[in-house]
């Protein structure tokens, strides 16, 4: 398995102060487990993102404190809505001695006969399947092969995903994964000449503005 290093500094700015952090292009994160307590620390902004965008989210990484490794999970992250940068991240410490249990993504993968033979779609059930491994057993994406969906109606089922290695899936068997279902085609209605006229006095309405996001806090607090 390849070893994702992300390098960190142990954090002494806690609280409302980590703003300061984020203006210098750090990203404030702390690191949670059993061995490790509650260890807050400090990542290069740019590093760290770029590290996230190319691993899975149940990928493990290193993460490197002033010389001290901890294998760890990413268990949360808190972006801004607006800009799309880091605002914290949290990981998980684990060790590597001890099995844990986790939600690895599910990849659809291979091309299914039904698509272009009957003009299907595939339609998506769970995204993510719950196992119990080591740490160094623990795949970064499940990968299900739909090229043998040849019908409408057949489906693959988590019983259906070939066994991992030293990898126990914890998700009901008879949960669906995916289904070769029929595109049903939309019939637009004629509008009617009722339909078409608008009243004078909805024209001059002003359309309401829905608030789309909540913009993060800037003083945000671990």
């Amino acid at each position: 398995m390849e070893k994702t290093v992300l390098n960190a500094e142990k954090r002494e700015i806690i609280g409302k102060h980590v703003k300061t952090l984020r203006r210098e292009g750090k990203v404030p994160a702390i690191i949670y487990g059993s061995d490790v307590g509650s260890l807050p620390i400090t990542l290069d902004m740019r590093e760290t993102t770029n590290t996230l965008n190319k691993v899975s989210s149940s990928a493990l990484l290193t993460i490197n404190v002033e010389g001290e490794e901890h294998a760890a999970l990413v268990r949360e992250i808190q972006q801004d809505y607006i800009k799309g940068t880091l605002l914290h991240v949290d990981f998980l410490a684990v060790s590597m001695k001890e099995k844990l249990r986790t939600n690895v993504s599910i990849s659809l993968i291979g091309d299914a006969p039904v698509l272009e033979e009957f003009s299907a779609m595939i339609m998506s059930g769970v995204d993510t399947i719950e196992v119990e491994c080591l740490p160094k057993d623990l795949p970064e994406v499940i990968e299900v092969d739909i090229s043998h969906l040849e019908e409408l109606g057949q489906a693959i089922y988590v019983k259906d995903i070939p066994a991992i290695p030293d990898v126990d899936f914890l998700t009901d068997m008879e949960e669906l994964v995916a289904v070769a279902s029929a595109i049903k085609e939309q019939v637009l209605e004629p509008i009617g000449e009722e339909e078409e006229m608008l009243d004078e006095a909805d024209m001059d309405v002003e359309p309401e503005v829905i608030e789309q996001g909540k913009k993060e806090e800037e003083d945000f607090e671990d």
